[in-house]
């Protein structure tokens, strides 16, 4: 699929920590990619079209795709995956931190330590201790993590960072974007590591 002018830019992993597919993909990613990917968060809620993490029809549906997803954890040899209560869980908050480790240099050791409270530990991140959690985990002080979550400015870069991803053609999550090229879900994490190994 091909971009709109970021070409040659830097190899990008977008997510949004509301998507457990993006956990499957953040736990693999550093030892796939052959080369450094920036870690994007994005709102998934605000991407146009697309299929949404939670849109279910009924019960069976849910209980399908969710067996899916343990499934292909276990088939990687991750943790068993633990679902919070609320699924899917509401991440604007979790999402303003993440933007603001980002700009901080932590957006790796955030990202993994959030998604592992969220799927590993069964915590929702809609709750504000369980992001402070995962912010502490990477030395991050809790007082500037508040703060930081309240700023319009942090509120502003994490709505242009999903607007360059809606601009790239990404239209689901998780999507790494790799000079033209897009590669979504776990299964385009899959076709990387295929091509790295030919």
């Amino acid at each position: 699929m091909a971009g709109s002018s970021t070409a040659n830019a830097a190899p990008a992993f977008y997510f949004d920590l509301a998507v457990p597919e993006c956990y499957l993909v953040a736990e693999r990613i550093l030892n796939t990619l052959p080369v450094p990917c920036e870690w994007r968060p994005v709102l998934g809620s605000e991407l146009p079209g697309g299929l949404r993490f939670g849109a279910w029809r009924c019960a069976e549906e849910r209980e399908i795709a969710l067996e899916r997803l343990e499934l292909e954890a276990a088939r990687h040899g991750l943790q068993p995956l633990r679902w919070p209560a609320e699924l899917p869980m509401r991440s604007d908050h979790a999402m303003r931190v993440a933007t603001y480790a980002a700009s901080i240099g932590r957006a790796v050791a955030f990202t993994q330590a959030a998604f592992r409270q969220a799927y590993a530990g069964g915590r929702d991140l809609a709750v504000a201790d369980n992001v402070l959690i995962a912010a502490a985990a990477c030395e991050m002080h809790p007082a500037a993590v508040q703060k930081a979550a309240g700023l319009r400015s942090v509120e502003q870069k994490l709505a242009r960072t999903t607007a360059e991803a809606a601009e790239r053609g990404i239209t689901t999550l998780p999507a790494i974007c790799i000079d033209d090229a897009i590669h979504v879900g776990t299964g385009g994490l899959d076709r990387l590591a295929q091509l790295r190994s030919q």
